[in-house]
């Protein structure tokens, strides 16, 4: 195995764990704009194109989006966690039956989501009070989307199986290639063949589609530790429920937060399409502003799975208090850029006419960009525990940010408007993080005494 080519396959339990850190989270972070400008993207073209009404029609589908697809990405990095892991205490034959494991069980998930995603996205979106101007392009949006789930989800159990080696570089260039097509795709569907908003859904399913026979294709001639035999398919129930303990929690995790923002959603219907128009605009800003923060915390993960399958716990606990330090740098930096250059960012979606909508969106920027640091303490600290194999508590965090988030819902934004809405975010992140700091302090006393 050691002769054969192995990509950018990095040990991450030798060397100085800041340096691993860093450059481990520089591509990661640059994999993750990527990933988040797949929205960006569609609200652009669409807002510019389209018009106000049908960015506010793709815009509130946002939080059924994350329903979904938050539970994938959550879902398939616990599940490439073990594969970490069992790279880590160099077990390369459980690395080949981890990511066989991680083919099965995204290839069922994806079925079941596929099939409930279509039969009920037009119910939910009839419940979640979306006004009657915008449901059927909102429909047509995520009917699509949801079709094609299963590229969303291979593209994330592919790349994710590549970082949990080491390799952050790969999963980024290949995203990277997907955007261009994406953008390169949008525009031609749009506009050049008349789709309208069911081009934008359409384009992106194609778009990652490609991007997953690229990511195929690498693996197969760079990633030998990756190439799984028939015998590596066959059953072993201890080992499926490990990664079913881990990946099904770290999903419904994400699927938890997401119901907060479909009731957040609910209440901003309630506020008309120019208040849905900027909230939409304004999170995806929010969506690209938050990835160094969130690609920190991922980078923990793998750093983390990787180091505690090798049992160098002092090398965990050093690791976060340097990432703790670097994240929170950079949460400061986002945070300065949003906040001066929010109304700036805003009008590039609907156009300096539009200034109800811009000023809308500039007060989001601005209120969340200033709890940034929560969020990058919050990243860590979840993926951290999440590393080391504990699921319970970054759950739980779930559940508290749920709580917070239908609370603005029903409270905040009934009191305030939209500053309730803008509210929603910054109080979900500083009640997760309370409990998970706390976790996280008492399992490093256990690390390090060794327990």
């Amino acid at each position: 195995m050691q002769g054969q080519a192995n990509g950018a396959v990095k040990d991450l339990t030798v060397g100085e764990p800041a340096r691993l850190i860093f450059y481990f989270t520089l591509p990661l972070l640059a994999g993750n704009v990527f990933q988040q400008l797949f929205g960006f993207v569609d609200t652009l073209i669409v807002g510019r194109f389209l018009g106000v009404d049908a960015l506010a029609a793709v815009g509130c589908t946002g939080p059924l989006m994350f329903l979904m697809l938050g539970f994938c990405f959550g879902m398939t990095s616990g599940f490439s966690i073990c594969t970490g892991q069992r790279f880590g205490a160099k077990d390369f034959d459980g690395v080949r039956k981890s990511a066989a494991f991680c083919i099965e069980l995204s290839l069922v998930a994806s079925i079941i989501l596929a099939i409930i995603g279509v039969i009920f996205c037009r119910d939910l979106l009839i419940a979640m009070d979306t006004p009657p101007e915008i449901l059927n392009g909102a429909y047509s949006f995520i009917v699509i989307i949801y079709g094609g789930v299963v590229m969303f989800i291979f593209q994330q159990m592919l790349t994710n199986l590549i970082r949990a080696l080491g390799d952050s570089k790969m999963p980024t260039v290949i995203q990277a290639t997907t955007l261009c097509i994406n953008i390169l795709l949008e525009p031609i569907a749009i506009i050049g063949l008349g789709l309208g908003i069911p081009g934008s859904a359409a384009a992106t399913i194609l778009a990652l589609t490609l991007g997953n026979i690229l990511c195929v294709v690498y693996i197969k001639k760079r990633v030998p530790y990756l190439h799984v035999r028939r015998e590596d398919f066959s059953f072993d129930r201890e080992f499926l429920m490990e990664h079913i303990k881990i990946g099904l929690p770290m999903g419904f995790q994400s699927s938890i937060i997401a119901i907060g923002a479909v009731v957040l959603q609910i209440a901003l219907n309630g506020l008309g399409s120019v208040a849905v128009a900027a909230f939409a605009a304004a999170h995806r800003v929010d969506g690209i502003a938050v990835m160094p923060m969130m690609s920190f915390g991922v980078a923990m993960a793998a750093y983390t799975a990787q180091n505690f399958g090798a049992k160098q716990f002092g090398r965990i606990v050093d690791g976060v208090k340097k990432c703790v330090l670097m994240s929170c740098s950079f949460s400061i930096l986002v945070a300065a850029f949003n906040i001066y250059l929010g109304a700036e960012i805003i009008e590039l979606f609907v156009g300096v006419e539009a200034q109800q909508v811009v000023e809308y969106g500039r007060l989001f920027l601005i209120i969340t960009g200033l709890s940034y640091w929560a969020l990058a303490l919050l990243f860590i600290f979840r993926f951290t525990l999440q590393g080391l194999g504990k699921s319970f508590v970054p759950t739980l965090a779930g559940i508290i940010e749920l709580i917070m988030r239908i609370a603005a819902a029903i409270f905040l934004v009934d009191w305030l408007g939209y500053l309730g809405a803008c509210l929603a975010a910054p109080m979900a992140w500083i009640g997760a993080l309370l409990l998970l700091a706390t976790s996280f302090f008492l399992t490093a006393r256990k690390l390090v005494r060794g327990d």
